[in-house]
């Protein structure tokens, strides 16, 4: 049985190799000379999604092994630019987008996922009647706030969060440190949602992307992670992979992939679910037939009118 997403490795990032699929297994080719080649292989089914950058070239018998177990590849390219591939196993059920459209087509809903969130994200009430335009501006403060108080702890100055990739060399290192954690954050938010079968396009404060949900969820750890761990980058001299390099190990003490899970499950549903039910639902093995009326049916079976 493959491991599940909760349990599984956060992120690989690899760049200047080549990945090929042996008799062994997936690995990540070296080649220093021509009389020497180095290989390591990669535990593809323990590994939440695989982060591709510059120089890299994967097969495509590695992509199938890499769709087989579940793995998000995600290739990212200089000046952080990212593009997803999302790869989703057959044995998934729709359990959760189910319940992610449900939540998502229903303006009040909507706004109560979006208000958990804010709660979840500040430990903070919010008054009732409330907009989710209000709730923005109060989100907006809040991150202001934050900013302001790393700036007087790592004595900055002034700081000013922006994204310019076609300006990407001219940033100062807080800001280039923090696009490249957010990178890394962002990949392994939707290796989650994917496990779990949920839409990253269907997001409940971002919305006209097709990563919208994974920008919500992404939100929801940002001020404990990557903005914390870029300002303490401030002096450094390649911000970007020393960014990767500490957020990986960061993550091995807060286990960030199974907060995830739960907090995507809890936000889905008001219902109160045990250890059991909080999974990724890889159990049910059978289609089932919807029916406006009669609700969910079995699927095999022949339902034409006096058919044989």
């Amino acid at each position: 049985m493959l491991p599940r997403v909760a349990d599984s490795l956060s992120f690989l990032y690899l760049d200047m190799v080549r990945i090929v699929q042996d008799d062994t297994g997936v690995c990540a080719r070296i080649d220093a000379n021509e009389d020497r080649t180095d290989l390591v292989y990669l535990p593809t089914a323990a590994i939440s999604c695989l982060l591709l950058g510059p120089g890299v070239s994967i097969t495509t018998p590695a992509l199938a092994t890499l769709a087989r177990h579940g793995t998000s590849v995600i290739c990212t390219g200089a000046g952080g630019v990212r593009a997803y591939a999302g790869i989703l196993s057959d044995s998934l059920t729709t359990h959760w987008f189910e319940q992610q459209v449900q939540a998502w087509a229903d303006p009040d809903r909507r706004l109560d996922v979006a208000i958990r969130m804010y709660t979840m994200r500040f430990n903070d009430e919010v008054p009732d009647g409330i907009t989710l335009n209000h709730l923005r501006g109060m989100e907006g403060q809040r991150m202001k706030a934050l900013y302001r108080h790393l700036t007087q702890q790592h004595g900055i100055g002034r700081f000013r969060r922006n994204y310019h990739p076609d300006q990407w060399d001219q940033q100062d290192p807080v800001n280039l440190a923090l696009s490249g954690a957010n990178t890394c954050l962002y990949g392994i938010v939707h290796a989650a949602l994917l496990a779990l079968g949920c839409s990253p396009a269907l997001g409940f404060v971002h919305s006209g992307k097709q990563h919208a949900f994974v920008y919500d969820i992404a939100d929801l750890y940002k001020a404990e992670t990557t903005i914390p761990l870029a300002f303490s980058l401030h002096q450094s001299h390649n911000p970007e992979q020393e960014a990767r390099r500490k957020f990986r190990d960061g993550l091995r003490l807060i286990r960030l992939l199974p907060r995830i899970v739960q907090d995507v499950q809890a936000l889905l549903t008001d219902e109160a679910l045990d250890l059991d039910e909080r999974s990724e639902r890889h159990d049910v093995d059978m289609v089932h037939l919807w029916d406006p009326v009669a609700g969910v049916l079995p699927a095999g079976l022949n339902y034409a009118q006096g058919g044989d």
